[in-house]
């Protein structure tokens, strides 16, 4: 439940530092073994507020009295979680092309970040979402009166995470001078971070995608929803 958000790092802290007490207490280090005590001593206490949203799922989870809900509890403990992730992403690339596509038909401008992992040094130069993946509310973070439409939306897995994020330009020579600052912006994160980027052509409506530093022009939708799956199975390998 934790896995792939930050409370997992603050989680192998936690560990590391009881670890570090019970060697310094083993060594009769009476000093550090003391200081490091006031925080094991209040550990449960401290690791109670800062997960507290992971106890609250947990509890949510523990107690849902539906036959669909303890199903869905056994089957994220102790079930296949690679087959149930990989039926998540394949859902997603269906809602990212149907809305992509959607949007080159009007014509309709769009960027969009796809992601494994959080990035908030971009997330936070946008507006926070953190809404389940739908293929209408992509449609309408990009409709041309939204106040969200400038900049990309950053999606992590299945959520959109934020709107109207800043993303960096590439300045590599060799890009072609018909592709436009949501190319370049796309290239650009695709080369600083290990992202996919899906932008739709406000003067064309073509699709393209970017990853590694290379782009993919004007692709199919069948191709679109390949490039999704495989960037996240990748991930899963």
């Amino acid at each position: 439940m934790v896995k792939g958000t930050i409370a997992f790092n603050i989680f192998i802290g936690a560990i590391i530092l009881y670890s570090v007490y019970l060697l310094v207490d083993y060594l009769d280090m009476n000093l550090l073994s003391t200081l490091l005590g006031k925080f094991v001593g209040y550990g449960v206490l401290i690791l109670i507020i800062l997960f507290t949203s992971e106890i609250r799922k947990f509890l949510l989870l523990l107690g849902d009295t539906t036959l669909k809900g303890r199903l869905k509890f056994l089957d994220q403990f102790f079930g296949d979680e690679k087959e149930m992730i990989v039926t998540e992403f394949d859902t997603m690339a269906d809602a990212i092309t149907e809305s992509s596509f959607h949007l080159g038909k009007t014509k309709t401008g769009a960027l969009l970040v796809l992601a494994y992992n959080d990035i908030p040094q971009i997330t936070n130069t946008g507006t926070r979402i953190d809404a389940n993946i739908n293929a209408h509310l992509l449609e309408s973070i990009f409709f041309k009166n939204s106040p969200l439409h400038d900049g990309a939306a950053v999606l992590k897995r299945d959520k959109i995470i934020a709107a109207s994020c800043i993303l960096p330009v590439s300045k590599k020579d060799s890009i072609s001078k018909e592709l436009g600052l949501r190319h370049r912006a796309a290239i650009g994160m695709s080369e600083a971070h290990e992202t996919l980027s899906v932008i739709v052509s406000e003067e064309t409506g073509e699709v393209s995608t970017a990853l590694r530093g290379k782009i993919n022009r004007n692709i199919s939708p069948g191709q679109l929803k390949t490039e999704i799956t495989e960037y996240f199975s990748n991930k899963l390998a």
